[in-house]
Parts: structure tokens; sequence; C-alpha cells
């Protein structure tokens, strides 16, 4: 600990996270990359300092070396991969068909082409500002944000939005993954035929959940649940797969039809369009954790992380992109405007038309692979809380969580997303309104953040790309929750609270 005290005495760091990217520039002479202390080398917690060639570069914080994100440097091309596939493909993929049933084959498919290019770019730009050109790494999207935007305008613009794409991801996947957990009893039962399809309530299918993804969760780091993220990448890909062969293998049900939904007004008609766009920009997920990923990489003065990094970007991408495109084209083509567009989407779909029709070891095999596939999911989310949690304690305590606290905070967690689970049971129904506000992580800061820390020419190419998708996110956000708000008003919503009711 003494060596820790004379790198935080030399560095004369203040307990804040972040210093503004523009002043540590100015001070050249002060601002100099500092080793860092490094994991602990063994039971005892004795900690030694290393050379930032050794250890990876220059942090923010020489508590880093302390957190699940940051204390583990020994990430690779594949283990990035497996983290990205994991974090980029899930159930929110299944909703695609709900946005080519309003748009149609063409627009549909040009906006989905669209978002992939887009998010794509923005990953590319986070994945290049990880490392700035004085050596400090920025493994967290927030530190990012409040380098490029100032501690206090960073922290209100990213804040709330990393917390709830981290936290209310969590809990979507709990009511998903429970809900699937029903689903697959019910199939395995014969509705009642085998077993008492009531044997376990929708509650207690989210804390059976709850369980498996907390035991899971013990994992002490980001990096440590690389293989965890191959299971759940592997899983994603098989259900994913299976459901199109699937659709397409049974046909389509009679009756189906490609024309839009109608609609009452033309108002309806535009916030059907704007909802449309909002499942197919939400479809792409995970940029809340690219710089946390990327952060697990191992960094030298000759060895750079965004090239490892982009590999793995590079490879899940074209992997989510082989699941997402058949998804959204073979699921529109077999049920059209039949397609729920409820929490599930095609998984309901094909639970509801070809029931009857399919093997029942084929349908509890991908809700099996739905249910492993959202553990392994809630583990790299989750992480994000588990390091703020620590983050707070180390600041407090200046010494690292032990293993019990450690443990007591992902218990804390735990029951936190399951209580908010049990009582907000209609959470994915505001997906679209919070969807909305989020956004901007995904699809605008990352632009404006790239003109605010590498300050290209005025009016040059990249000022100008970043320009426009910048304010283009802005403006679509608001327009994405105006239209979900505006449907909410009209339609309604349900509120079942403490109630959760199955998958339909």
């Amino acid at each position: 600990m003494a060596a820790m005290e004379e790198v935080v005495v030399e560095a004369n760091w203040s307990i804040d996270r972040v210093y503004s990217f523009r002043s540590a520039s100015r001070r050249s002479e002060s601002a100099q990359v500092i080793p860092i202390t490094t994991s602990p080398t063994s039971e005892d917690s004795n900690y030694h300092v290393t050379s930032a060639a050794n250890w990876g570069g220059g942090e923010l914080n020489p508590q880093d070396a302390w957190l699940p994100i940051t204390e583990s440097r020994n990430g690779n091309t594949f283990s990035a991969t497996f983290l990205l596939l994991c974090s980029g493909i899930g159930i929110q993929a299944l909703l695609l068909p709900v946005a080519l049933a309003t748009l149609g084959w063409a627009w549909g498919i040009i906006c989905l082409s669209f978002a992939f290019t887009w998010q794509l770019y923005t990953i590319w730009l986070l994945v290049h500002l990880h490392e700035s050109d004085s050596g400090t790494r920025y493994s967290r999207y927030l530190d990012l944000a409040m380098t490029a935007f100032g501690q206090k305008l960073g922290t209100f613009l990213a804040l709330v939005p990393v917390m709830y794409l981290s936290a209310g991801t969590c809990v979507q996947l709990i009511i998903l993954g429970g809900g699937t957990i029903k689903l697959f009893i019910k199939t395995v039962c014969n509705d009642g035929a085998n077993c008492d399809a009531k044997s376990l309530t929708n509650v207690e299918c989210f804390l059976v959940f709850m369980c498996l993804a907390i035991v899971v969760a013990q994992f002490p780091n980001l990096n440590s649940i690389a293989w965890v993220s191959l299971i759940g990448a592997t899983t994603a890909i098989a259900y994913c797969t299976l459901i199109w062969a699937l659709s397409i293998g049974k046909g389509r049900p009679n009756g189906t039809s490609y024309n839009p939904p109608e609609m009452d007004d033309e108002m309806d008609r535009f916030g059907g369009i704007l909802n449309a766009l909002g499942i197919i920009v939400l479809a792409f997920r995970g940029h809340n954790v690219v710089l946390e990923i990327q952060g697990t990489l191992p960094l030298s003065l000759k060895h750079q992380t965004h090239k490892p990094m982009w590999r793995g970007v590079t490879v899940s991408y074209l992997i989510i992109a082989m699941c997402l495109y058949p998804l959204a084209i073979a699921g529109f083509w077999a049920y059209g405007n039949k397609v729920p567009s409820s929490n599930g989407g095609l998984l309901i779909a094909m639970s509801k038309f070809h029931q009857h029709d399919t093997s029942k070891i084929v349908l509890g095999l991908i809700y099996v692979l739905v249910v492993i596939n959202c553990i392994s999911t809630f583990q790299i989310y989750s992480m994000i809380i588990f390091d703020k949690l620590e983050t707070s304690y180390t600041i407090r305590k200046n010494k690292a969580c032990a293993r019990w606290l450690r443990t007591t905070f992902r218990l804390f967690f735990g029951g936190m997303t399951f209580f908010a689970a049990v009582t907000l049971p209609f959470l994915g129904s505001l997906a679209p309104l919070i969807g909305g506000l989020t956004l901007p992580l995904t699809y605008a800061y990352p632009c404006l953040m790239w003109i605010a820390i590498k300050k290209p020419k005025p009016k040059s190419v990249m000022w100008c790309i970043n320009v426009g998708l910048g304010g283009l996110g802005l403006v679509l956000s608001a327009l994405l929750v105006i239209a979900a708000a505006w449907n909410l008003a009209s339609r309604g919503l349900h509120a079942n609270f403490f109630n959760p009711s199955d998958l339909n």
C-alpha cells in the first residue's frame, strides 16, 4: 500500500475519476503516464508497482487495479470477440420483423442496413478513443464522456443512460429469462398432459432465473467471464438460426399478409413508422460496454489495443449481421404482420403458430438456449454495476473490496433487479420510450466525443460526418421519445405491478 500511496502523491490525483482531456494535454510536464498498481499477486492482497508497459498504459485512477472491469488485462482478440458477441446479439433482434411489417421490404432492409453501418462506425470511434494521445486509457464509457464534455455535463449526459442500459437490461433479461422458463415448463408438461404446468408461478420462474444468474455472477472480473460469453454467444447464434430456419421450414400460416397495419389517421401512421425505426436502431446494443471490453486487453508501447479490438469487432459484427438479417427477412416472410410486438417477437410467434406441429424437444431446446443466453448476457451488463458499486467503496476506503463484500454487492444487486422485475413486469412496454432517451449513447455521443477530443479541422470530412451523424442521432432520439409517448397516451399502458404475466 505504501508504494501505491507514493504513486498517488506523485501523480497528484484527486478522488475524481476524470480530468479534462484539454487540461491534461496542457500539463505536458506533470501529466505523463504514471505507472500504477496491478492486481493482487496473492491472497494476502499485497500489491506492487509495475511499469506502464507491463500493466497496460496509464490509468485515470490507481484504484482501477482493484475494480472488476480493469483488474485483469489478460484478454485477447478471442475473448473480446466472445464478449462483444454475447453483449451485442440478443432477444431484441426477434422484433425486427415487426419493423419490416410497417416499413415494407425495401425500406425495412434499407433502414436496417443504414442503422447497422451507423452503429458499426460509432463503435470504430469508441475503439480509437479508448487510448488518448498521452497514453491514458478510458476503460469506461462514463470516463470518456466526462473527458470529452467536462465532468458535470459528461455525468449528466452519460451516467443515467449507462446505468439504465446496464441495470435496465438486467431487469429485462430476468423478465424474459423467467418468462421463457415458464414457456419451457408448459412445453415439457404439454399443457398439463404430462405434469402440472402451473407448478411454478411467474414470480418463482423469475426467482429461479435470478438465482442461476447470481451464482454465475461470482466470477471476479470482466475478463474472467469471457468463456461464459462464448457459451452465451453460441446459444444466441443457435436459437436465432433455429428460429428463422423453422419459420421458413414450417411455411406461412393462413392469412399471412405483408400489408402495413391499418391506422386510424396519419398521426398514428407517422408514429408507427417512428416506432418501427426505433425497433431497428434499438436492435443494436452493447455500446455502453465496448470501452469496458477493450479495457480487458493488454497494452504495451509497441502494441496498442485498438488493432486486436477492431479485429474482434469485425468478426463479431459479421456474425451478428448473419443472425439479424435472416431473422428479419425470414421472420417477416413467414409471419408477415402477425408477429407480436410484445417481448419475444418471433419466439412467441413460433410458439403460437407452430406449437402443435413442431417437436417438443426442438421447442424446449430453443427455450433452454434463450435462458442460457440471458444468463450469460446478464453477467456482462451487471459487471458495469458491480464496478460502480466497488468504485464507490474503494474511493472511500482506499482499499480493495474483500471477497465477502464483493459477494454481498452482487447479492444485493441481484435482489434489487429481481424486485424491479417483479414490480415492473411491463418494463418492456416502456422500452421504446426509455430506449429513445438512451439512444444517443449509441448513435450520437461517440461522434460528438470524437470532435471534442480529436478536434478535426472544421468542415473536413471527419468533422462533417460526425457533426451530421451526431445531430441526426439527437433528432432521432427526440422523435422516438415523442412517438413512444404518443403511443402510450393513445393506447394506454397495462401497468401490471407485482403481477408478472406469461410471454404472449
